[in-house]
């Protein structure tokens, strides 16, 4: 079982910044793949952007240069640095692990971003 607990949301203007924290239960070691997804409202969940356990990214096209995904690994925590942002950005922002072929989720933290 790995609990997932995101914090560091809230409201921003465009071309603002914030930094989203993702602390695991567990040592992140043991996890594959550490995710951010996304979810506007209307819309579908989206990806964001993934760091592997061997420390591989990728980040979604709408955010590549914008926003970095790195961890922390004695505080089992992942960040999400948030730059430039843009109204579209607005979302309630999830955090995912994927471990031993299981998947889990956080609650979620809201980012809005005002023109």
């Amino acid at each position: 079982q790995v609990q997932l607990v995101e914090s560091g949301g809230g409201l921003v203007q465009a071309g603002g910044s914030l930094r989203l924290s993702c602390a695991a239960s567990v040592n992140i070691f043991s996890i594959n793949s550490m995710v951010w997804y996304r979810q506007a409202p209307g819309k579908q969940r989206e990806l964001v952007t993934t760091i592997t356990r061997g420390g591989s990214t990728n980040y979604a096209d709408s955010v590549k240069g914008r926003f970095t995904i790195s961890r922390d690994n004695a505080k089992n925590t992942v960040y999400l640095q948030m730059n430039s942002l843009k109204p579209e950005d607005t979302a309630v922002y999830y955090c995912n692990a994927n471990r031993l072929a299981l998947e889990y989720w956080g609650q979620g933290t809201q980012v809005t971003v005002s023109s």
